[in-house]
């Protein structure tokens, strides 16, 4: 990309870029004719090749001529034709060829012939001319910058179109009236998709300044373009890039996004109900043989399903909030865990990384906390039909939260190799709890990659996510549900995140406490729980050593 925005292309660059018919009309003299009138060449202005791709009319190169080779004569170099001339008339015409009518009456008739062809060229010069020199001075008067190069913004889909794009004008009214020396004060700018970026010195605190360049865009604009802040990932300084509004229109789908959402949300219900019904499970292709089965299931389903519903409305409410703009959610099947949550598309653009921060915060906040009472209740109730789900303790080593949480109240009871039967509470509550930690992952455009980015910025949210992709690649050698869970990351989630209007400002201390604390949680859910429940056997181990 170029450090400023191109200039007025020069007649040469024209003539390079644009096909051009260059006609010429040479009048023959008889030889007792001065030098001055051997030869005369009419040249034609440059024209633009029909069809061509352009905003206006624009003249390809600068008008040509050819002088005699001695360079005799003033009047010669008059008839250049540049934007300011006008074409040689009839009547100069007839002056050249005055002289060739007086020397012979034989030739009359083949002079006259001449002439009336040599006028009516002329006639055709003039119109051309005329055409050309009015096409010019529209030229001089709205000249356009076309900014076609550049890399796009990270994660946003523009709708690039010839008619968007920023004219020079407006570029000079951005930097010398919008931008100014007590907001950002710029020194360069550069084409970036569509519309232009700005380098320069921010002034003052980034939030206040965005909020004054906003106002003053407005006033000058409109809404016909939009303010980003960001960090330029390639020195970690702060630009300012101006795009457009048009061109930052939401795609339209071919599917209606409520259909599609309710298909999903079908199967979910289905891999909810089958989750729970672990005969079923045992053969899957039995489940539609044996559908009245899936009743079992419904006391499971409605409390996984009620955990991942309290998750979506958190995210509801906190959108709502800070004026967010959401889409409908894709609830995710999956028949290891009965769902892997929804996918929310963020519609509008996000104001700043405080906003993001609580969108993407409240969702795994509320799962976290509803999952996390209906754990604790499951330990401490007893089963409603007094027998309860038996299971094999070593279950609760999958998750370092669940298990040492067993491990604290159920006490000597909880032992390797014996059966033990629990409220079917804690297995609903455990899925739900894993559900919301999975979304928690920091990686791509699930909630903890928009926590992770809202926390510490673009760069190192961006390395975050690729190093837990990558761990979750290894995870998916020896786990399903991590196989299938990075290949829905890498085909769907994996970003990047679209813009934000001003991603430089740090979000509040106590919201980047509540990021991290949710990330921990995640992070205690998943990992396994590596220590014996017997502590005999932690004994035997150090004895055998």
């Amino acid at each position: 990309m170029s450090s400023s925005p191109p200039s007025r292309p020069s007649a040469a660059a024209y003539g390079c870029s644009h096909r051009f018919l260059l006609a010429s009309t040479t009048v023959p003299v008889r030889s007792g004719c001065s030098e001055r009138a051997r030869s005369l060449t009419v040249a034609l202005r440059c024209l633009p090749i029909a069809g061509h791709r352009l905003r206006s009319r624009r003249v390809a190169c600068q008008a040509l001529t050819e002088t005699d080779p001695e360079g005799n004569g003033d009047d010669e170099e008059k008839e250049v034709f540049g934007d300011d001339a006008s074409s040689p008339s009839a009547d100069s015409v007839a002056e050249v060829n005055g002289p060739a009518e007086s020397d012979s009456n034989i030739d009359n008739k083949k002079d006259e012939t001449t002439n009336a062809e040599l006028l009516s060229s002329s006639d055709a010069v003039q119109n051309i001319d005329g055409d050309a020199t009015t096409t010019n001075h529209t030229q001089e008067n709205v000249e356009v910058v076309e900014v076609a190069s550049g890399s796009p913004l990270p994660g946003m889909k523009q709708q690039l179109d010839d008619a968007e794009r920023i004219p020079k004008a407006t570029i000079d009214i951005l930097k010398d009236q919008v931008f100014g020396f007590d907001t950002f004060f710029v020194t360069s700018q550069e084409p970036y998709e569509g519309g232009v970026l700005f380098k320069g010195n921010l002034r003052g605190k980034p939030a206040k300044s965005y909020e004054k360049i906003t106002n003053r865009l407005e006033n000058k604009f409109g809404g016909q373009y939009k303010l980003f802040l960001l960090i330029n990932p390639e020195d970690e300084k702060p630009v300012a890039v101006v795009i457009p509004r048009q061109t930052l229109q939401p795609e339209t789908t071919a599917v209606p996004e409520w259909f599609a959402a309710a298909s999903f949300g079908l199967v979910t219900i289905f891999t909810l109900l089958l989750r729970n019904v672990p005969v079923l499970q045992d053969n899957l292709l039995s489940t539609f043989d044996n559908l009245e089965l899936l009743k079992d299931g419904l006391s499971g389903a409605l409390v996984t399903g009620l955990i991942i519903g309290v998750h979506e409305i958190g995210h509801i409410l906190a959108a709502k909030e800070s004026g967010i703009k959401l889409g409908v959610p894709y609830f995710v099947p999956s028949w290891q865990i009965g769902s892997f949550g929804a996918i929310t598309r963020i519609v509008n653009i996000v104001r700043n990384r405080e906003d993001l921060l609580k969108l993407a915060a409240a969702g795994p906040l509320a799962g976290f906390s509803l999952g996390f009472i209906l754990l604790l209740l499951g330990f401490f109730l007893p089963p409603s039909d007094g027998l309860g789900l038996v299971i094999d303790p070593t279950v609760f080593h999958e998750s370092f939260l669940v298990g040492g949480l067993a491990k604290l109240l159920l006490g000597d009871s909880l032992k390797e190799g014996t059966q033990l039967s629990i409220n079917p509470l804690v297995l609903w509550a455990w899925a739900g709890l894993l559900i919301n930690a999975i979304n928690s992952i920091p990686a791509g455009e699930l909630d903890g990659g928009r926590i992770a980015l809202a926390m510490w910025g673009r760069k190192v949210s961006s390395r975050l996510s690729s190093l837990t992709i990558g761990l979750l690649g290894i995870a998916a050698l020896f786990n399903d549900v991590a196989f299938y869970w990075v290949v829905l990351i890498f085909f769907l989630q994996r970003g990047p995140i679209a813009p934000l209007s001003e991603e430089i400002t740090d979000p509040e201390n106590n919201n980047i406490g509540i990021g991290i604390a949710i990330l921990l949680f995640g992070l205690l859910v998943c990992l396994p729980y590596p220590f014996p429940f017997d502590p005999s056997q932690l004994t035997d181990i150090n004895f055998d050593l």
